[in-house]
């Protein structure tokens, strides 16, 4: 059983290979306000640049620099993650270990094991976001597959196999940590997001745009944004006026190419527009005026950013994968597509702008929706209760 801190309070350290910068963003800034309060926080993850970091805001971060390619920081967490957290045990008394992911939980696994050596009793919560089996091959092409999945699936057993307690984000996560740990207790509630941002947009006088197709997320494979260009080319005559936004990071190189080089090759440079990844306040503002959001992934663990859509009182198009019914009733708040449906999802955009006046009593039923779905209250009480678990006996 993990003890807990001498005051009384847990002494939490979160793994995983987030990105922060110095001083946070107002949305990290509120999560671990609220996370403050059940004790004291240390956090590792990586820092935005190739500079080490290490400083105090709501928690203590200790960053590892972010190196330019997969293969080095995976080495990287993996080898020097694992002594990191075994200080911060040793010199600091954490006494719960939170891995954000099955991968990172290997690090977080080891770093419990040579604790236990060494006299000190530590929890590890393991967390699955997604699916952590097939997401990795659906981002980038990756050089011998086979032996790549098997270590993957070493790697997650090993932390599975050492944790205490799991957290998943949607059903069908937890689905697939039962099936691969079962017996240990699972919690479930979704992803932190400042839901009062979007919230708040949804509250604006301004009217929907009759033309912007919104799509926001990282540009990779599985997030299946050429499938929405195939899509929107398809209905893009039918509808002059019409564009698509699409707004994300460009965490595969190649693929962001291919996608820009596939609008060229349709000719509608003037009709599809790509944009950095953007503040949560201006997203919620884009999500706002857009005339509905669509996220057409192949593989999800929740897509919170479709709830994000939803808050701001936007129609959405999602696919039927994942999380997403969870959170979208298929033609009440928005509506399911199957995964790679391209004349679907034609058919659907068509509906949209051929009938704004019902998508945008369909983006009010979603709004509702979405007030209760998300909130910081819930994402509290999830860690609490996360907690109160990893002190129980095992």
């Amino acid at each position: 059983m993990a003890m807990k801190s001498t005051n009384g309070r847990i002494k939490a350290c979160f793994i995983g290979g987030a990105r922060y910068g110095q001083p946070l963003d107002t949305t990290s800034a509120k999560k671990f306000a609220a996370l403050t309060t059940l004790g004291e926080l240390f956090v590792i993850g990586v820092s935005q640049d190739l500079s080490p970091r290490r400083f105090t805001e709501q928690a203590h971060f200790y960053l590892l620099p972010k190196l330019p390619l997969p293969l080095l920081r995976y080495a990287e967490m993996f080898l020097l993650t694992p002594f990191l957290a075994l200080w911060l045990i040793m010199r600091h008394g954490v006494d719960v270990l939170v891995a954000q992911s099955p991968y990172e939980g290997f690090a977080a696994a080891w770093a419990k094991k040579l604790a236990g050596w060494l006299g000190q009793c530590v929890a590890l919560v393991v967390e699955s976001h997604g699916d952590f089996e097939a997401s990795l091959f659906l981002q980038r092409r990756i050089i011998l597959p086979r032996l790549y999945c098997f270590l993957m699936r070493q790697v997650a057993g090993f932390s599975l196999k050492h944790a205490d307690v799991l957290r998943v984000i949607s059903q069908s996560t937890k689905e697939q940590l039962e099936r691969q740990s079962p017996g240990k207790p699972v919690v479930q509630f979704p992803t932190w997001t400042d839901i009062d941002v979007f919230l708040q947009a949804g509250l604006s006088s301004e009217n929907h745009s009759l033309q912007d197709i919104l799509y926001a997320g990282v540009l990779i494979p599985l997030k299946g944004v050429h499938h929405l260009i195939n899509a929107f080319t398809s209905i893009a005559k039918d509808f002059p006026q019409a564009r698509l936004v699409v707004v994300g990071s460009e965490e595969n190189g190649s693929y962001t190419a291919d996608l820009k080089d596939q609008v060229a090759r349709y000719g509608l440079g003037g009709r599809v527009q790509f944009l950095e990844e953007i503040p949560q306040a201006n997203l919620a503002k884009r999500m706002r005026s857009a005339c509905v959001f669509v996220l057409p992934s192949t593989s999800e663990g929740l897509g919170r950013v479709v709830v994000e859509a939803m808050a701001a009182g936007t129609p959405v198009i999602g696919s039927d994968v994942g999380g997403i019914p969870e959170m979208v009733k298929d033609g009440v708040t928005g509506f399911l597509v199957p995964p790679k449906d391209e004349s679907t999802l034609a058919d659907r955009l068509r509906w949209v702008l051929e009938h704004p006046e019902e998508a945008r009593e369909m983006g009010s039923r979603g709004r509702e929706f979405a007030k209760t779905f998300l909130s910081t209250e819930a994402y509290f009480e999830g860690y609490k209760q996360i907690f109160e678990a990893s002190q129980t006996g095992r």
